[in-house]
C-alpha cells in the first residue's frame, strides 16, 4: 500500500514539474494591429483625411437622403390624391412609395451606414501602414516563435514576481523593427521588452516627456 501511495506521489510531482517546464517554454505576447497602425507617425495624415471625409462626404450624403425623402414624401401625398381621383396610375404611386421607403431606411440606419463607410475609408487610406506593420509583425512572430498573442483588452498583468508565464510587449518589438523612436505611454504597460537587457537600457521611450521609458516601466521589482 505504501509503495502504491509513493508511486502516485512521484507521478504527481513529475506531472507538476513537466507542466511547469512546458509553461515556462510557452512564449506569450501582447499586440494589436489596429492600435499599432494608429501609433505610426503617418497615421496623423490618415486621421486628418478621415475628418475631411466625414465632414464633406458623409454629412453631404446624409443631407441628400433627408432632402430626397422630403421631396418623395411630398410627391407621395400629392400623387395619392391624384390616384384616388383616377388622374395618376397606381404603378407610379407604388414607385414613389418604394423610393420613399428606401430613403427612410437610409435615414433610420444612417449611423450604422456612416460607420461602415468610415471604416472602409479608413482601411483604404491606412492600407500602406497596415501592410508595413503586418509584415514586421509576422517577421517577429516567425523569428521569436510566439505560441500565443493576446490583444490588450484580453491581457491583465498578474503578479510581477511570478515568472511562470512571461508576457512580452510586442508593441515595443515591432516599434524597434519599424525604427520608431517613441511609443504612446499606454502601450508600454503590456508586459516587458523581450530584447531589453536586465539593465533596461535599450527601450523605446514614450512619446510624452514626463513619462518613463519602456524598459523602466516594465522592469520587475
Amino acid at each position: 500500500m505504501k509503495k502504491i501511495l509513493f508511486s502516485v506521489f512521484v507521478l504527481t510531482v513529475v506531472s507538476f514539474i513537466t507542466e511547469k517546464v512546458r509553461a515556462q517554454q510557452v512564449k506569450i505576447g501582447v499586440f494589436d494591429l489596429d492600435i499599432m497602425v494608429q501609433a505610426m507617425p503617418g497615421y496623423a495624415n490618415v486621421d486628418s483625411l478621415l475628418q475631411i471625409y466625414q465632414r464633406d462626404s458623409l454629412t453631404a450624403e446624409y443631407d441628400v437622403y433627408t432632402s430626397e425623402y422630403q421631396r418623395l414624401d411630398s410627391t407621395y401625398k400629392s400623387d395619392s390624391a391624384l390616384v384616388a381621383q383616377g388622374k395618376k396610375s397606381k404603378a407610379l404611386l407604388e414607385y414613389t412609395t418604394n423610393e420613399r421607403q428606401k430613403m427612410a431606411m437610409n435615414i433610420a440606419y444612417w449611423q450604422q451606414i456612416a460607420q461602415n463607410k468610415y471604416e472602409n475609408k479608413r482601411g483604404q487610406l491606412a492600407q500602406p501602414l497596415y501592410e508595413q506593420v503586418y509584415n514586421v509583425y509576422k517577421k517577429v512572430l516567425t523569428q521569436k516563435k510566439y505560441a500565443l498573442v493576446l490583444k490588450p483588452g484580453a491581457y491583465e498583468p498578474g503578479n510581477p514576481r511570478d515568472n511562470l508565464f512571461q508576457v512580452d510587449n510586442l508593441f515595443i518589438t515591432v516599434a524597434k523593427e519599424l525604427k520608431l523612436t517613441s511609443l504612446p505611454q499606454e502601450l508600454l504597460q503590456f508586459g516587458g521588452d523581450p530584447d531589453a537587457p536586465k539593465t533596461a537600457g535599450n527601450a523605446i521611450p514614450p512619446k510624452t516627456n514626463n513619462t518613463t521609458s519602456a524598459g523602466t516601466a516594465n522592469k520587475k521589482p
